[in-house]
């Protein structure tokens, strides 16, 4: 018999059939791991049927007559849909990165383990109401048995090659302090900022760099901005300032600021009902932050409620919603809410630290032992004093004493807001809420508004100065307002209430929220105009304000640049004449088509490189996270005074018309890099979406599926239509409590955080377009049954 040798073409074809093979094994891998949409699941724990209709963007309603049970379905539905973001949640709070990602997880994990969140955690849940643990551990169960229904675990602990960890009650604790990280933490970081620039300036410099106020502020308590002198400038130009010429300006980023909220009473809408508008502007990802629910069930008298908004994968409550009596939203209050003490330089050897009066106490030490993925473990020592762990920042000690150490940092008292009839249950409901503490806005279904603040709040003797104390002062809190003391209104004369992360007051009730880190107010200050400029509003009408994207804040920076460039200016350069043309055919609005709002924005950009790029660049030598803009949210109008003085000019340089020409040249060659052409310089080029799952940041190529189109983005900073590239309105919502039918509510990413998902992106485009997309579920596409 002859014998056929093999030849190259006859195995050519092996390696694409295994390659073939590889991928179909890949996907039915992938798909395995999506969530149960139909059919029957056994529920021994409930106490009775639990159903779940899914619409065409995969919203769930879920209808039963217990809400131990709602909580239950609404874990089996969080874990299918979103638990690798879950598990990222509570592992961030409680320094456990590492253990999934390995050593590049390690620095943040030190950060974050210091605080032991963990063990707090425990304690937390272990005090909790007897109703509220049953929720919890109602809630976990479903976690877990969603968890265990997949016939694959989720994709990202396939590509890790790790098992995911069962979730326990105390991690639903967890993902709230990993919301206290979001939203408050920053002030660690603006407390040593303006410590750095205490040290390096007079105290007339250092006073003008950071004011309180400005004429941007737009408190609920006045109907106009306030009449703030404009402050003058120290007159000797500053140190760190050098002349830069007219090369290219550096890319100075503005601090995001985001969050909107506003309420308009019964009289001033088009129904005579009370209308909340809210949009929650935070950091952007694949899967987006919440989760759309709505949840049926009986209220007190035995009637079906139904409770819809968003939810927070990890925890079983609405965060922010209507139950239709009541709508609330939230901003972030942007208080004081951690302190900065003073240590002794040895603390961290002797454990001994000094206190009021000159006496000592003396700190612990712990050691919290941190997994690391394909390394040993790290073991961190923590040194606690009375007021917090200690931390070494600039060869200097401190404490840091921060709310979250308080037992009533966090509770399940929001999922009280369900049960709410009126604006002024609502309020306080709000106010003994354990949260990372926000302004909150309500309106209620006969009309009502309110605004208070939802969280813990310190008892303070005045507001602070933003800077570190000593340990040796007493100027730190011992304990926590009662809700009656809190800042509150209900039904304001105007009939109007607005909020953007900015000062909220003007009266002396201001120093019980803080306000060093507050938004300038630009945002809010068009809010509150467009706001009484209307009349007769309805959801449609607060939607526009919501997308408006007038930069009014940068009008001033735009005439500027247009005075400097007269005919004599545009002599011999052609690029300013085309800079003026562009300039002047602007529509005032940061849309994504705009060419002149790019570039009157470059042309700021540059008028700050000049003023603080020296600055910033000493800060980050001593602290790499500090620069003025840590340090103030007002920089805006600090520039828009020494811009209207004409002052600080640079040395080297003539005059005031020389250094301004000389910006707005660095302006057109930052936009003129590469052979680029101002004319198109569209702002929505420089801002467009990159909105994706974590994987994509270490590896770019799964973009392809795990991240949303690159869409051109309108929008920008200071205006109530923040938006960036990675940071934005997590949510819109508008409701007339009562109407919910008519509501809106747009979400960007979709309700799954599968690439292999029909919800995936399911809605995206409507956020992105500002298109009004139903606030409650529709019709069921999808039936889930969970029998008892």
């Amino acid at each position: 018999m002859k014998t056929r040798s093999l030849r190259s073409r006859d195995v050519a074809p092996i390696p694409v059939v295994l390659a073939a093979a590889a991928f179909v094994a890949a996907w039915i891998t992938l798909r395995a791991s999506l969530p149960q949409l139909d059919g029957v699941v056994h529920a021994s724990e409930l106490s009775a049927n639990v159903a779940v209709d899914r619409d065409a963007l995969g919203v769930p309603t879920i209808r039963g007559a217990d809400r131990g049970d709602l909580a239950y379905a609404t874990g089996f539905l969080h874990a299918q849909d979103r638990f690798f973001q879950m598990d990222l949640l509570r592992r961030t709070a409680a320094g456990e990165l590492a253990e999934l990602f390995g050593p590049a997880a390690l620095e943040l994990d030190r950060r974050h383990r210091l605080y032991q969140f963990r063990k707090r955690a425990a304690a937390a849940l272990a005090a909790a109401p007897p109703d509220e643990r049953r929720v919890i551990d109602l809630y976990t169960r479903g976690v877990n048995d969603g968890l265990n229904a997949l016939f694959a675990r989720p994709f990202e602990y396939l590509v890790l090659r790790v098992t995911p960890v069962s979730w326990r009650p105390e991690d639903s604790v967890l993902v709230v302090y990993a919301m206290y990280f979001d939203l408050q933490y920053h002030e660690l970081q603006s407390i040593l900022a303006r410590e750095l620039l205490r040290q390096r300036l007079s105290d007339d410099v250092f006073s003008f760099l950071l004011p309180d106020v400005s004429h941007w502020d737009a408190p609920l308590d006045q109907a106009a901005s306030p009449t703030v002198k404009m402050p003058i400038v120290p007159a000797t130009a500053p140190s760190w300032q050098r002349y830069r010429g007219p090369s290219a300006a550096q890319r100075e980023d503005i601090m995001t600021f985001g969050s909107n909220s506003w309420a308009v009473a019964g009289p001033r809408s088009r129904r005579g009902e009370a209308l909340l508008a809210d949009d929650m502007h935070l950091g952007l990802r694949l899967p987006n932050i919440w989760y759309r629910l709505s949840l049926i069930h009986p209220d007190a008298t035995g009637k079906p409620r139904q409770v819809t908004g968003v939810s927070l994968p990890g925890a079983p409550a609405i965060i922010v919603g209507s139950n239709g009596h009541v709508a609330w939203g939230f901003t972030n209050s942007s208080g004081h809410y951690l302190d900065l003490i003073g240590l002794d330089d040895d603390t961290m050897q002797t454990l001994t630290y000094h206190v009021a009066g000159g006496a000592t106490e003396r700190a612990t030490r712990e050691v919290e032992r941190i997994a690391v993925k394909g390394a040993r473990p790290v073991d961190l020592p923590i040194v606690e004093t009375g007021w917090g762990p200690a931390i070494e920042v600039a060869k200097k000690i401190y404490a840091v004493h921060w709310v979250t150490q308080d037992p009533n940092a966090v509770n399940l008292n929001l999922l009280r807001m369900e049960d709410t009839d009126n604006a002024a249950t609502a309020m306080k409901t709000g106010q003994a809420s354990g949260i990372p503490t926000q302004n909150i806005i309500v309106a209620d279904r006969d009309g009502h508004i309110g605004w208070t603040l939802a969280g813990p709040l310190p008892r303070r003797s005045g507001s602070g100065d933003g800077l570190p104390i000593s340990g040796r002062d007493d100027r730190t809190w011992a304990d926590y307002l009662v809700p009656d003391d809190y800042p509150a209104l209900l039904d304001p004369p105007l009939g109007l209430l607005w909020s953007a992360n900015n000062r909220q007051l003007s009266s002396a009730d201001q120093d019980k929220i803080g306000g060093k880190d507050a938004d300038m107010g630009a945002r809010a200050s068009q809010i509150r105009d467009a706001l009484l400029m209307g009349d007769q509003f309805d959801e449609r009408s607060l939607l526009a304000i919501q997308l408006d994207d007038r930069a009014l804040w940068i009008a001033s920076w735009r005439q500027l640049l247009l005075d400097a460039l007269d005919d004599a200016a545009l002599v011999g350069h052609p690029e300013r004449a085309e800079m003026r043309r562009l300039v002047g055919q602007w529509n005032g609005r940061a849309d994504a088509d705009s060419v002149g709002y790019t570039l009157v924005r470059s042309f700021y950009r540059s008028m700050y490189d000049a003023w603080f790029g020296g600055l910033d660049a000493e800060l980050r030598q001593v602290d790499p996270g500090a620069s003025y803009r840590a340090a103030s949210p007002r920089v805006e109008a600090v520039m828009e005074a020494l811009a209207k003085q004409h002052a600080w000019v640079p040395s080297g340089t003539r005059d005031w018309r020389e250094f301004l020409l000389g910006r707005i040249d660095a302006a057109v060659a930052a936009e003129t890099k590469d052979g680029a052409q101002l004319r198109d310089a569209q702002w929505g080029a420089a801002n467009r979406a990159a909105i994706a799952h974590p994987f994509v940041q270490f590896m770019p190529w799964l973009a392809r599926w795990l991240a949303v189109p690159r869409d051109l983005l309108s929008g920008d900073v200071n205006m109530p239509r923040v938006q960036a590239p990675e940071f934005g309105a997590s949510e819109r919502m508008v409701i007339a409590p009562g109407h919910e039918e008519t509501g809106i509510l747009q979400m960007p990413g979709g309700q799954s955080g599968h690439p292999l998902s029909p919800f995936f992106l399911a809605g995206h485009e409507a956020w992105v377009r500002g298109e009004p997309s139903p606030f409650l579920p529709g019709p069921a596409v999808h039936h889930l049954l969970f029998e008892r």
